[in-house]
């Protein structure tokens, strides 16, 4: 089974997530539930997490958090990845849920072009101006390298763009590579080549 972990970095806009859902399981963080609705949603920032709850969308959809409301349908992340963020814990439960190849796209983990704060939702509720500066990007990719060692016989294929860092500490996981976003299209154009 194939899987799409959605990070919110801005190379990601590239993609069309309608293809996406369509093509296998997508796996989104936070805001992502304001324009799509994905096979799971995961959030672990407490404002938004419970906007979330309080909206009806977990009775509805499949969706993670530290702290799930009672009644709220959400369902508490996974015991071994409770103080991950939000995208290491989406890889995480797309490995419990048995995928064999997952792409990670906007996991860019570095800031703009102009070296401001790298999201999507920048300017927008619960996150930081589009001129603030980069987030500290080192407890996710030392997550994101846990998840993927804990999974070595998943092939996780990080999706790169113009804004995608390159991350030393990546190199020496075996089951990770990493493709252009040209690349990507040209598989899913191809999804036997998925």
């Amino acid at each position: 089974m194939t899987a799409f972990v959605l990070g919110n970095g801005i190379s990601r806009q590239h993609i069309d997530v309608n293809t996406l859902l369509k093509l296998g399981t997508v796996y989104g963080c936070n805001a992502l539930y304001r324009t799509h609705t994905p096979h799971v949603l995961v959030s672990t920032d407490r404002p938004i997490s419970t906007t979330i709850q309080e909206s009806g969308y977990a009775h509805k959809n499949r969706f993670y958090t530290r702290r799930p409301s009672p009644e709220s349908g959400a369902q508490s992340v996974p015991k071994q990845y409770h103080g991950f963020s939000s995208g290491p814990i989406a890889t995480g439960i797309a490995c419990n849920d048995l995928n064999r190849r997952i792409y990670l796209l906007g996991f860019d983990m570095g800031p703009t072009v102009v070296g401001k704060f790298n999201n999507v939702y920048a300017g927008s509720e619960f996150y930081k101006s589009t001129d603030a500066n980069p987030t500290f990007t080192g407890n996710w990719i030392r997550q994101l390298s846990t998840v993927i060692r804990d999974f070595p016989s998943v092939e996780f294929v990080r999706v790169c763009g113009d804004t995608t860092a390159d991350i030393p500490d990546f190199q020496s996981l075996t089951n990770l590579q990493s493709i252009t976003i040209g690349d990507f299209v040209a598989r899913i154009n191809t999804p036997k080549d998925l």
